[in-house]
């Protein structure tokens, strides 16, 4: 590390329940890191950031904070209670930031400060916390889950302002498009121990494969069966990775038989073969459904034939409609026009993450099999104990109680519960809300060989695109586009119409997909300041050598992602980690420069 760290633990470690939550933990942070912190659910990340914060004593270990470091956690759930206001609860506490500084960004994330806290909705109240946490001006940022609750809208917001951010900050979150853009440096906390890798978190699947390879040589040749048993779970993740390649294989030729299904691009409508054999697979057939609150029409003119077996993704701002899609397309809402038929034997189940619904005084096998040994999964009999392992749970949890979860185990058992039941039709509202990154490996392996339909509202672009084979994009405007794909190919339809165009250089720290706009062209200034010659060719060049560099920095990250690159070739990674971050600082470089320059020409 280049620079004296900020804040560091030496020797850190916390006892939980009479057990060693984790021990003898070193963790030094520099001031510019960006850094993923990864682990699977219960390992202990949010009591991690508590312990860096100095919110919960530590067991044993030094902390080191470089004096007048500012450290400032985004908690998942923010404490609203006494809070009359948002605007109160963003000026409440010890280290309250200035007025006016919450309402400039509050202004930029568009929510009304003024707003009762008590009637606020969840991504309400998470804007309201991010505006607040960044007010504070913090020279260290721990971000928990950060885009829970936001709309994709404010999740670019966000990715744009962290790109441009002059402190560091750590993020848990299961959003890898997140992660992917931001992150530098990965922290990993497994199994009670604390390993950093200079690699973003574009390469952090390979090195964990690495690791988990190498522990298992060790153990093979210990001829230690204890401990290989102990390592069933790091097995079946790895394996489980190498089948989803599989999946997205066949995930990508139902894109390609959905896309020859989809008429012209903009109508809104699927056009199928007339005989009867397809007619026969529909389940849910929607033909020019419009539907309207008061003055506003919600959906306009929308026709839709989903297939048995389709899995369908619905995106969108908060409020452009996306709740009231999937209350039209099961049945629960009717439209004001049009109409919207569903197949006789259609047996739907809703997951949307209600935690509510596992009482706390009950225990695992209650939840699962009303506190026996046994229950039916979708029509086959199963032990409880065998089921909670395919859903990544230790058996031995299956007389914990539901308060001794965490909140990602309590969504990974609500999951599993509901997966049980028998049906032809999930659907799933937020489902990624809480869960680890190896739960959502497996809500992808469950979902891809799931023999029903699947409607899925998310603002979790990777799942997305490694999910759903359909997506129903909302603008908000009434009209829903239909594109063969994921969020992708979503936002790839919706730059063409713009592509030809002539277009303003990203602002510094905006993320880019990874096929991207068409390069910016020169763009002359405009204002009283006459730039040198130096000057004007770097504000007119800049902006196609950022896209450029984007450009470069996704081929590396997708380099990194190989899961045997780092076994095959570890000099090879090495070159691909040493070139993306060289890359990363000229694109930072690159994008300051220019917006020096663009201050200067706009006065």
């Amino acid at each position: 590390m280049a620079d004296a760290p900020i804040l560091s633990w030496e020797g850190l470690g916390l006892q939980q329940g009479g057990r060693w939550l984790f021990r003898d933990l070193d963790l030094h942070i520099g001031p510019r890191d960006r850094l993923a912190l990864i682990g699977r659910n219960g390992a202990g990340k949010t009591t991690l950031f508590k312990l860096i914060a100095n919110q919960i004593e530590a067991d044993t270990g030094k902390r080191s904070i470089q004096p007048g470091t500012r450290v400032v956690v985004l908690e998942q759930e923010p404490d609203l209670s006494g809070c009359t206001t948002l605007m109160d609860f963003a000026l409440g506490g010890e280290d309250a930031p200035q007025r006016y500084e919450v309402e400039a960004i509050a202004g930029q994330l568009g929510i009304d400060m003024e707003r009762a806290a008590a009637t606020a909705s969840g991504g309400e109240r998470r804007r309201a916390q991010i505006a607040r946490a960044l007010a504070q001006e913090p020279d260290l940022l721990l971000l928990d889950e950060p885009t829970n609750h936001l709309d994709l809208a404010a999740i670019d917001w966000l990715e744009g302002w962290l790109g441009r951010y002059k402190g560091a900050f750590i993020a848990i979150s299961h959003d890898r498009t997140f992660l992917k853009r931001l992150t530098r440096a990965t922290l990993w906390l497994d199994r009670g121990a604390l390993r950093r890798k200079e690699v973003g978190f574009g390469g952090y699947e390979a090195w964990e494969e690495a690791v988990y390879a190498e522990e298992a040589r060790a153990a093979e040749k210990l001829d230690a069966k204890l401990k290989i048993e102990a390592h069933w779970l790091e097995r079946g993740v790895t394996a489980r990775r190498k089948r989803n390649q599989g999946r997205l294989e066949a995930l990508h030729r139902m894109r390609a038989q959905r896309a020859a299904m989809i008429g012209k691009a903009g109508t809104s409508k699927l056009a199928l073969e007339s005989d009867s054999e397809v007619r026969t697979k529909s389940v849910i057939v929607a033909e020019n459904v419009t539907k309207r609150f008061g003055e506003r029409t919600v959906i306009k003119n929308f026709t839709l034939r989903i297939q048995r077996g389709d899995r369908i993704g619905v995106v969108g701002a908060n409020g452009a409609g996306k709740t009231t899609l999937l209350k039209l397309l099961t049945g629960e809402m009717a439209p004001d026009e049009g109409s919207v038929t569903l197949a006789k034997t259609l047996q739907g189940v809703m997951i949307d993450q209600q935690r509510s619904l596992l009482s706390a005084d009950k225990k695992v096998r209650d939840v699962l099999a009303e506190g026996g040994d046994w229950l039916d999964v979708r029509g086959v009999r199963k032990h409880v104990q065998a089921y909670l392992k395919d859903f990544l749970f230790d058996p031995s949890l299956v007389d914990a109680p539901i308060a001794s979860l965490s909140g990602g185990e309590r969504s990974r058992l609500l999951l599993a519960r509901e997966f049980a039941r028998k049906s032809n039709l999930l659907v799933l509202d937020e489902p990624t809300n809480d869960l680890d990154l190896e739960t959502l490996d497996l809500l992808q392996e469950v979902i891809a060989d799931y023999d029903g339909t699947v409607l899925i509202v998310s603002h979790d672009r990777d799942f997305l695109d490694r999910t759903v084979t359909v997506t129903l994009g909302l603008d908000g405007s009434g009209t829903v586009d239909i594109v063969a794909g994921g969020y992708e190919d979503w936002e790839a339809k919706r730059k063409k119409p713009v592509a030809a165009k002539a277009k303003a250089p990203p602002s510094a720290g905006s993320a880019t997909p990874a096929d991207g706009p068409a390069p910016a062209p020169a763009r002359k200034p405009e204002g009283k300041v006459k730039l040198s010659y130096k000057d004007q060719r770097d504000y007119d060049l800049l902006p196609a050598r950022i896209e450029e560099l984007e450009a470069e920095i996704t081929k590396g990250e997708h380099a990194l992602s190989d899961p045997e690159l780092y076994s095959r070739d570890p000099d090879q990674f090495a070159r691909y980690t040493e070139r993306l971050d060289k890359l990363r600082a000229e694109k930072d470089a690159a994008e300051e420069r220019w917006l020096a320059l663009a201050e200067m020409v706009e006065g």
